[in-house]
């Protein structure tokens, strides 16, 4: 990619009386084994002129007639007169409007304009055969500009054809209205000329006057230039068809010329110089067709992949070599930029053949500075620098871009956290999708993980979420819901509480391993500060326990706190739990054995 610009610079010299004209630049380019034809004619009957006839046909027509191996690849339209235009005219009956209009003017009283139109599909469809244009008619708006010779009205067909026995063209298609009142001079920049052979350039002029020859003449890079008779070098512009020899295009030229002796191998541009000393013509179309190899790397960007939370994209993209005269080398730069920054810079793997096409991906970090929408830029030949290292016969389509949206993950959402009884030293057994009833959610698109790390990497999940028992007190456990594009996280935690223990009525302490101790559940491990006293029926203080030290039937205070058994009977205890959320609980136990 070169930041050269592609086309026509235009410099006025002397005095413009043109008070509206369009600059002519470039309309369309293309390169391969094409070339061109034109035809058209006037709707002046004869030539205007002080004391002419001022009346005008309102429909006339031309032959086209091309080979059997010259193929249609486009057709343009370009019609123009006095006055301000008539847009709406018919091609062999087809009503056709204007795509585009001109306008340029000698003075505020003596208007003109041209239309253009791409009537590709009409000839297209209709082949080799007369052509009509007609339903134009500017018989009502000529009167003012008879009496000064400058009534004129006529059409041009344009037709781009390729033909595969033609070496490989670039032909080049310009258009605007500019007047040639002295000296209009235009620089060609550009060109890549490999081989000089049958290079020409062609013209669609309007209003030139063969009565009319001062200083008149055609030059490019300073040499004049000719085609005698048809076109002799002191009168350019004389109403005639270069290519169909017709003299008889009153006020109207469609001409081509011969430029093979006029420019040389390696010019990389040419001046054109039109010079008219009274004859008031006025330029509408310019066609150049040279000997080109050159590759025309352009690029589209037909994918991505955008990776959940990360800054990471994949982009697959196509670099494609079509419109081409040339091979386009191997190891080609390609750069991508986000807010002008480069971001990463790769290559083209092998040569890619005239409209041929190389496919890639690539991985690129997006920084995080640039926010959540990227606007990704691509540039093939382009090496970081915004500088390229490939001649190419169109430089400024090298680009393409494309607008990508990261997957950002939304905040942590919290969930309703969840409560179970301790069962010892703060542990519990939960069902955590008891935690989700505020979403909607299928177990299939969920995860439960004890960390974010473990969420993110997707490592580690909570294997049985209906009967999960924590490992810390106060517990965070956090949820990887899976959505279309990403996924949310969700958190809450996991506590404990100290639910109402449950006595027993009774136990045997027989050593049978069955119900041999005073097995309060919900105590031992949990209520771990508690103080178990028991009593017998005289109000006796037999037995003092803790967390550590469970009643298993034998005493160990009072008189006989030796250790003995109890005898069989009922017990008092009292039992503190010494927790604030609970009075001491008191109540009867029977011993028996």
């Amino acid at each position: 990619m070169k930041p050269t610009l592609y086309i026509f610079t235009v410099l006025l010299w002397g005095m413009s009386l043109a008070i509206s004209a369009q600059t002519v630049t470039l309309y369309e380019q293309f390169n391969g084994r094409y070339d061109y034809t034109a035809i058209g004619n006037t709707m002046n009957t004869v030539e205007n002129g002080v004391n002419g006839i001022c009346t005008m046909l309102n429909a006339s027509s031309a032959n086209l007639s091309l080979d059997n191996n010259q193929n249609i690849v486009a057709a343009y339209l370009y019609w123009a007169g006095s006055d301000t235009g008539d847009f709406e005219v018919s091609l062999n009956g087809i009503p056709v409007s204007a795509d585009r209009s001109f306008s340029d003017a000698l003075d505020t009283s003596r208007v003109f304009f041209a239309a253009f139109a791409d009537v590709t599909a009409i000839v297209l469809a209709q082949g080799n055969t007369d052509y009509t244009l007609s339903d134009f008619d500017l018989n009502s708006v000529i009167a003012p500009y008879c009496p000064t010779g400058t009534n004129f009205g006529g059409w041009a067909l344009t037709v781009i054809y390729e033909d595969n026995n033609l070496p490989l063209n670039q032909v080049n298609v310009y258009d605007g209205l500019q007047s040639v009142p002295d000296n209009l001079t235009i620089t060609l920049d550009n060109l890549n000329v490999l081989d000089n052979e049958n290079a020409k350039i062609g013209f669609i002029a309007w209003e030139g006057d063969s009565s009319i020859a001062v200083n008149e003449q055609l030059t490019i890079n300073g040499s004049v230039i000719s085609n005698p008779p048809l076109n002799p070098a002191n009168n350019a512009f004389n109403g005639t068809n270069s290519f169909t020899g017709a003299s008889n295009l009153y006020n109207m030229d469609i001409d081509v010329y011969s430029i093979q002796n006029h420019i040389n191998i390696g010019d990389n541009s040419a001046t054109i110089a039109l010079t008219s000393g009274q004859d008031f013509v006025m330029i509408n179309n310019i066609i150049t067709v040279l000997n080109s190899q050159l590759p025309d790397a352009t690029i589209t960007l037909d994918s991505n992949i955008v990776f959940c939370g990360d800054q990471t994209i994949e982009v697959f993209f196509t670099v494609h070599n079509t419109n081409s005269t040339g091979i386009l080398p191997a190891l080609t730069p390609i750069t991508f930029y986000a807010n002008d920054v480069p971001l990463a810079t790769t290559s083209t793997l092998n040569a890619i053949a005239i409209d041929g096409s190389e496919s890639q991906s690539i991985l690129i970090e997006i920084p995080e500075d640039i926010g959540a929408v990227v606007n990704l830029v691509a540039f093939v030949d382009d090496d970081g620098t915004q500088q390229g290292s490939v001649t190419e016969s169109n430089e400024e389509n090298n680009s393409a871009t494309a607008a990508i949206e990261l997957l950002s993950i939304s905040d942590l959402i919290p969930l309703p956290n969840l409560k179970a009884c301790n069962e010892g030293f703060e542990t519990a057994t939960y069902n955590l999708y008891e935690a989700l009833t505020t979403i909607d959610y299928t177990i299939e698109d969920l995860q439960f993980y004890g960390s974010l790390e473990d969420l993110e990497s997707e490592t580690y999940p909570i294997s049985m979420p209906s009967s999960y028992v924590n490992i810390d007190p106060n517990e965070t456990i956090y949820v990887r819901m899976e959505t279309s594009l990403c996924y949310d996280i969700y958190e809450f935690k996991l506590t404990t509480e100290n639910c109402p223990p449950y006595v027993p009525e009774g136990f045997s302490p027989n050593n049978d391993t069955k119900n041999d101790w005073f097995n309060i559940q919900g105590l031992y491990d949990i209520f771990t500060a508690h103080k178990l006293q028991i009593y017998n029926r005289y109000g006796e203080l037999i037995f003092v326990g803790d967390n550590d030290t469970p009643w298993q039937g034998r005493t160990n205070r009072g008189l006989n706190h030796n250790g003995n058994k109890v005898p069989v009977g009922t017990y008092y205890y009292i039992l503190y739990l010494n927790d604030s959320d609970y009075k001491p609980m008191v109540g009867w136990v029977y011993v028996n054995y």
